[in-house]
């Protein structure tokens, strides 16, 4: 029927390749059928479209997945999945069938649930996003480990930076864990920061100092909003990781343990002033941390603008098309929706 539809549109004036695509064959296919057309009088349909709705023969029978379905409900089965299932069957000398078909028996019959005491693995929905236009909209703190010298303690390390200027805004070190050295943190820090008005959203991970009741409280007080990563997803509190990276890798980072923790909080506090005066953010166009807090960095990309179109007057054949951006970063991103990752890609892409 497929030939001779296509040949009438041939004669009509259709074009052959069109006349297939209607059809949803290639030509190449036509072409075989003729083929098959001249040698044989039946043809068959070959593709493997074609074979949806057929019975497959190695089909298992009715009687067969009842005989399945009575195997996997035993006492001595009704815990335990196929993988399980079938190798004690087979040291029994008994085979019904692959475990690809006993899974598939048991999610047709409804069957195919978790079984003993384990819970099913839930799917938690990523965490709002939030956008930082300007600073002290969205701070990021996280807690990390810094070495002692003795063998197996460690001193905490609290550290809560901008997102925005990726500035470091506060931190402190303490010997242990609580949501009580992370409360009076965050209200010396808001203090600091001179924050007085709501709406400041304070991201973190979900461990204890961070949603602990003292904790909570205070930034109820403060008027700060509370964001939390996802359980053990690291990429959902990418500025504290990627800052704590930072921080352990540079080359100023001790080699040995930190004899006290006097000691370990005089070097966070070089690292801070370092960080926040003198390190030049790759993600901000190079300019230091506290140059985009305090909002001067726009004033320092327009210099560094000058300089490289006057170094590209000077000598025009060393330019191919056009100086590098230095236009400010103008917002940041938490968690950001994949519309905006989407628009992102496509002008990375333009670009």
């Amino acid at each position: 029927m497929a030939i001779t539809l296509i040949e009438e549109a041939v004669r009509a004036g259709a074009r052959c390749h069109k006349a297939c695509e209607v059809l949803e064959i290639d030509v190449r296919t036509l072409q075989r059928w003729k083929k098959a057309l001249q040698e044989q009088d039946r043809l068959e349909d070959g593709r493997k479209a074609a074979a949806v709705g057929r019975a497959p023969p190695n089909k298992l029978s009715e009687a067969e997945r009842e005989a399945i379905l009575d195997v996997c409900n035993r006492p001595e089965y009704q815990s335990l999945p196929p993988s399980q299932i079938v190798p004690r069957l087979a040291d029994q000398g008994e085979y019904l069938a692959s475990e690809s078909s006993l899974y598939r028996v048991l999610r047709e019959a409804d069957q195919l649930h978790r079984r003993g005491r384990a819970q099913a693995p839930r799917t938690v929905a990523k965490p709002q996003g939030f956008e930082a236009s300007g600073p002290n909209q969205v701070w990021s703190w996280d807690i990390t480990f810094l070495a002692s010298s003795i063998r197996g303690a460690f001193y905490r390390l609290y550290l809560v930076e901008d997102i925005f200027s990726r500035k470091i805004v506060g931190w402190e070190v303490h010997e242990e864990e609580s949501a009580e050295h992370a409360s009076v943190l965050i209200r010396k820090t808001c203090l600091a920061e001179g924050i007085h008005e709501d709406g400041l959203v304070l991201h973190a991970d979900n461990g204890g100092p961070m949603k602990g009741a003292t904790m909570l409280a205070t930034l109820q007080r403060l008027g700060v909003v509370p964001s939390f990563s996802r359980p053990s997803v690291s990429d959902d509190n990418p500025y504290s990781e990627s800052l704590f990276r930072t921080l352990k890798y540079t080359p100023m980072y001790p080699g040995k343990p930190f004899e006290s923790i006097e000691v370990a909080r005089q070097w966070v506090h070089r690292f801070a002033q370092w960080y926040n005066q003198v390190h030049r953010h790759s993600a901000l166009r190079y300019v230091t941390p506290s140059q985009r807090h305090s909002g001067v960095d726009t004033a320092v990309l327009k210099q560094r603008e000058a300089v490289y179109e006057a170094a590209r007057q000077r000598t025009p054949q060393r330019w191919s098309r056009h100086t590098r951006n230095w236009e400010p970063v103008e917002s940041v991103w938490l968690n950001p929706p994949k519309e905006h990752q989407a628009n992102k890609g496509k002008t990375l892409k333009a670009a």
